[in-house]
């Protein structure tokens, strides 16, 4: 049977005041870092101009010019990556493999993708249907939560493990919906690990990274069309 979430307001509140304290955390202190530390601001511009150039090296070198400073500038750049669409999470992920290496590198991206999805999380919470509604466009707004709603856990595994699928509308959406924070973000790690491997393993060879994430955007696909189709197949027959 298919994991269902319910989009009503549940009774249990504290489970939110987790992702929203990490939520405003994060918030005060790149508000802090904005307006009174002005070459954060250099930073960040020049940061989009890399980042959108997507030339990896080009990438990994700008991000080892921060030191020790590097780990919290990616971190920050996967929370702000949310609201800019044209960066992919992938390739933050690259970023910090290819700059701290495959191990440390790859726990890094974890922390980033478990940070920016706490976030996520907490702002569909927080601020409801008309903010998610208005970053998302209303029709990818109920196209996720439709998924969301019904099998719970399983559209979170796949968003977060197929590459070509919008990751960060399912941390929108799963707060929108009240799925639980723990649950939610139990389900982004399971999803996320294999991805985050997968790039550790083929990250330095170009060909057999754009050949890896096309086999595993495929198969994960496929794989949950299967479920839809057997999960709708039964409930026709009930």
């Amino acid at each position: 049977m298919p994991t269902t979430v319910s989009v009503s307001p549940p009774a249990k509140k504290r489970s939110s005041r987790v992702p929203l304290y990490i939520t405003l955390t994060l918030l005060a202190a790149l508000a802090a870092c904005w307006f009174g530390w002005p070459a954060f601001q250099e930073t960040i511009r020049e940061a989009w101009a890399v980042l959108k150039s997507g030339e990896q090296p080009r990438i990994a070198a700008w991000m080892q010019q921060f030191g020790y400073w590097g780990p919290v500038v990616l971190v920050l750049a996967m929370v702000v990556q949310m609201f800019l669409f044209v960066v992919n999470v992938v390739l933050l992920i690259l970023v910090a493999i290819l700059a701290y290496g495959p191990w440390w590198g790859s726990l890094l991206a974890l922390a980033g993708v478990v940070a920016a999805s706490s976030v996520g999380y907490a702002l569909g919470r927080a601020l409801g249907d008309s903010f998610v509604q208005k970053l998302l466009g209303r029709k990818t707004e109920q196209k996720v939560l439709d998924v969301v709603d019904r099998y719970g856990v399983w559209a979170v595994i796949i968003a977060r493990l197929s590459p070509a699928l919008s990751d960060d509308a399912i941390s929108f959406v799963a707060g929108l919906a009240r799925m639980g924070y723990w649950k939610f973000m139990a389900a982004t790690v399971a999803g996320v690990v294999p991805l985050i491997a997968l790039l550790a393993y083929l990250g330095e060879d170009s060909g057999r990274l754009k050949t890896g994430l096309l086999w595993v955007t495929g198969v994960s696909v496929l794989l949950f069309g299967a479920y839809v189709w057997w999960d709708r197949n039964q409930t026709k027959q009930k």
